[in-house]
């Protein structure tokens, strides 16, 4: 061949490589450090894509695909391109299966004392019913490990010398704060109170400093005026409420009250003797605090009061002033107890009436809606805590607080009929 003739035949090639769409060599064997492919790149808009196909000459070696994308910008080697297996073809069910569950019961070591309230005539006392709280043996409200023994309690709290009250309160009691006795026959016979919560103020030294003696014909005056246990509260002042429980427990031997409250600060066997020695029972207060729970316990119960007749109040915080701590030292408690803990094994007390002392309970801003309301709510919402931790004894304040409680502790517990809701049974529904 010529030479002329050779660089013609070079440029045809050439030419018609440039014309295709498509170039494949065979028996072309590139033995080079670096292969540079050169591709002429789109003018503009979108861009194009080219796949190179290498297939090697060893043995068993498997060929590799590459996309090329060229833009205006330039060209990059996407990825390799790998092929899809094709589908598997997944046969339809029939049927749903049928699957019933199972609730994961937990059987506990430990259990809840029950706690009797009141004495009967026939027990000795002159209270027409007893009351009962306390015998869980689950958390509150695992109906599907075991059912409550007694349902949550309420008392309402009446003051033998009335201290500043929430408006909504007052006007709750206007007629009757003078007189402790008709004010307990209210919350009675009125708003449907299980007990009555009496709080003897007036014995306070730092306050009128009445004689316990005086203060113990106002108990007498309302035990005579209803006929449901009764809560005895003191001032709050150690001294003093030892001295109003040990001649309180003698005087109402047999009636089988509840002392509110003995704390470490007390003389703890000095009170707890005549607690013990005259049947009655007693509330143990601590302050947010599971090992200050647990010391205050024990020396109660090593003082000799038997297990089934203490309370543990934990302290109650207002909701928004501390009741997620409430919740969680009640909660601990709870469980605490189930698991084996004996000085924690009594019922739980919640002083729901602490959340009148927020002001978002009581302060009028119209903003925040009407107070007559408002109070009550965040009352109830304070004790609906402390039950859903699993408080067994409420003090309130509010009747429509104490109402709403009541209702959901009842309907909590209620057993209804298992009826098949059409909207429940969305699967076989058809719209």
């Amino acid at each position: 061949m010529k030479e002329g003739e050779g660089r013609k035949t070079v440029f045809d090639i050439l030419k018609m490589i440039s014309e295709s769409k498509e170039l494949e060599l065979e028996d072309v064997v590139v033995d080079a450090e670096e292969l540079t492919l050169e591709l002429s790149t789109t003018p503009a808009g979108k861009p194009e894509y080219l796949k190179l196909t290498l297939e090697p000459i060893t043995p068993g070696a498997q060929k590799i695909e590459f996309l090329v994308e060229t833009t205006p910008y330039g060209v990059r080697l996407v990825a390799p391109t790998v092929p899809v297996p094709p589908a598997i073809p997944i046969e339809k069910p029939k049927e749903f299966i049928e699957l019933k569950f199972e609730y994961p019961v937990v059987e506990y070591p430990g259990r809840i004392v029950e706690i009797v309230l009141g004495a009967t005539r026939e027990q000795g006392g002159t209270r027409g019913k007893i009351i009962k709280i306390g015998g869980d043996k689950s958390p509150p409200f695992y109906l599907f490990e075991s059912k409550p023994v007694n349902r949550p309690v309420v008392a309402l709290d009446v003051f033998d010398t009335p201290p500043p009250l929430a408006g909504p309160v007052k006007r709750a009691y206007q007629d009757v704060l003078q007189d402790p006795a008709e004010w307990a026959r209210k919350c009675i016979n009125t708003y449907n109170a299980d007990l009555i919560s009496l709080h003897l103020v007036s014995t306070d030294p730092l306050g009128e400093d009445k004689p316990v003696k005086e203060a113990l014909k106002t108990v007498e005056n309302v035990l005579q005026a209803v006929d449901i246990p009764i809560i005895i509260g003191g001032s709050g002042n150690p001294q003093k409420d030892v001295e109003l429980f040990t001649q309180a427990s003698e005087v109402f031997a047999g009636e089988r009250l509840v002392m509110a409250s003995i704390t470490l600060d007390m003389n703890i066997p000095k009170v707890v003797e005549p607690i013990r020695k005259y049947e009655h029972n007693a509330i143990a207060l601590a302050f947010m605090d599971i090992n200050q729970a647990k010391e205050l316990s024990r020396k109660i119960l090593d003082a000799g009061l038997p297990k089934d007749h203490l309370i543990l109040d934990p302290t109650t915080g207002a909701l928004g002033y501390g009741i997620e701590y409430t919740y969680s030292t009640m909660e601990r408690i709870r469980l605490s107890a189930l698991m084996g803990e004996e000085t924690l094994q009594v019922p739980l007390s919640c002083a729901a009436t602490n959340a009148w002392a927020a002001r978002e309970a009581w302060m009028k801003i119209d903003e925040w809606g009407p107070r007559e309301l408002r109070g009550p709510l965040y009352e109830a919402t304070t004790a609906l805590v402390g039950l859903l931790a699993g408080a067994n004894l409420f003090m309130m304040m509010h009747p429509l607080a104490m109402k709403i409680v009541k209702s959901f502790a009842e309907a909590m517990i209620r057993e209804e009929k298992k009826e098949e809701k059409p909207y429940l049974n969305w699967i076989k529904t058809k719209f």
